[in-house]
């Protein structure tokens, strides 16, 4: 429950919550600070506050490339958190969550290229 606490507290932040939408949707090539500041139009102390904030949440990664420090999103601590908020869904009435489920086999097929 802690971990989820801090990562929804992380993402209850319009800055934070778009930096990681962002991140989430490039793949685990990830975007350079200098990209993700660019696209976002903030600066880079605010963008600098934001990625530690996710980092501390365990909501993204980092590593250096040359100059550049490239983010990406931690996939396994998102689909974990989500799993969490999923575990206990629906109280006997699949149909609540048949949406939800949808959206995330439609995410696993385009994940790995299956139909």
């Amino acid at each position: 429950m802690k971990a989820a606490v801090t990562a929804l507290s992380a993402l209850a932040h319009q800055g934070r919550l778009s930096v990681f939408r962002m991140l989430v949707q490039a793949g685990h090539e990830g975007i350079p600070a200098g990209e993700i500041a660019r696209r976002l139009d903030v600066p880079p102390n605010t963008l600098s506050a934001n990625l530690t904030i996710l980092a501390h949440a365990s909501l993204i990664d980092s590593r250096r490339e040359g100059r550049s420090v490239i983010y990406s999103a931690r996939y396994e601590d998102m689909t974990a958190l989500l799993e969490y908020l999923m575990q206990d869904c629906c109280g006997g009435s699949p149909e609540i969550c048949a949406s939800l489920a949808d959206v995330a086999l439609r995410s696993r097929c385009d994940a790995t290229g299956n139909t």
